[in-house]
């Protein structure tokens, strides 16, 4: 059995509080990263998170990654703890449903805003540092099968997923020169709080779409995470990688 060994990396966590996040830091605490996560409103998650994990490589900051002399302040704050950040984790998001025609520009402004431009504050802070620290970093985005196919109700966020998945190609083939790899995962349907505020009905549809008859867990995700960000995938890079089940 090959062991993913994480140790004497730094890694931050967007959106690490619950779900995805939560599971990522964890399996990155347990393959011995230092690890720091953010979090913007979930404070008693965060705080359960920490106690469970008790581990003091693991810390936790809370900002908004939508306010970017927030992020450029706080990434600074990160790098003076740890000393450096050789891996990114971008899996902050949100969403609010609403078909095309009844959406608001407020809804639609909220889920873009968070997904791409969050995802363009902490990274354009954190890969300049990568370059100049010459450490070979890691750069992990998640994205979601509704970026690939595309879920009605879901115009905003499918369009905030695709841009995802067109940012990790593009950013990719800019930072190979400095040994930076780029790689997005895109989950599928996952246990976590926003599946389960599905209706019941409409979840076991969900559940009879995809091959393998189950949904995902974050686990799910966390192990992809951790093998991209380790040396076993140090040839892979600008690639999307499907957690799904089957469904694409």
């Amino acid at each position: 059995m090959i062991n993913i060994d994480l140790t004497d990396k730094v890694a931050l966590v967007t959106g690490g509080a619950r779900g995805i996040g939560a599971e990522i830091v964890k399996k990155f605490s347990l393959c011995n990263a230092k690890v720091a996560f953010c979090y913007k409103d979930s404070v008693k998650a965060a705080e359960d998170l920490l106690k469970n994990i008790d581990n003091q490589k693991v810390k936790a900051y809370r900002f908004s990654i939508n306010d970017d002399k927030e992020v450029i302040k706080n990434i600074k704050t990160i790098i003076e703890d740890f000393g450096q950040i050789d891996i990114l984790v971008n899996n902050a998001g949100v969403n609010k449903d609403a078909f095309f025609g009844m959406m608001s520009k407020e809804t639609w402004d909220t889920v873009i805003d968070t997904a791409l431009k969050g995802i363009f504050n902490v990274t354009h802070t954190v890969i300049r540092k990568m370059v100049t620290k010459k450490n070979n970093g890691v750069v992990i985005n998640v994205s979601s099968i509704a970026g690939i196919l595309g879920t009605a109700g879901q115009v905003n966020y499918s369009t905030a997923k695709a841009g995802i998945i067109g940012f990790t190609k593009a950013l990719a083939r800019e930072y190979a020169k400095y040994n930076i790899r780029v790689v997005c995962i895109a989950p599928g349907f996952i246990n976590t709080d926003m599946f389960n505020k599905i209706p019941q009905d409409l979840k076991n549809d969900m559940i009879q779409s995809v091959p393998l008859k189950r949904i995902g867990e974050p686990e799910d995700i966390a192990y992809m995470a951790s093998f991209l960000a380790s040396d076993l995938a140090k040839y892979i890079t600008g690639q999307v990688f499907v957690v799904d089940g089957g469904i694409v």
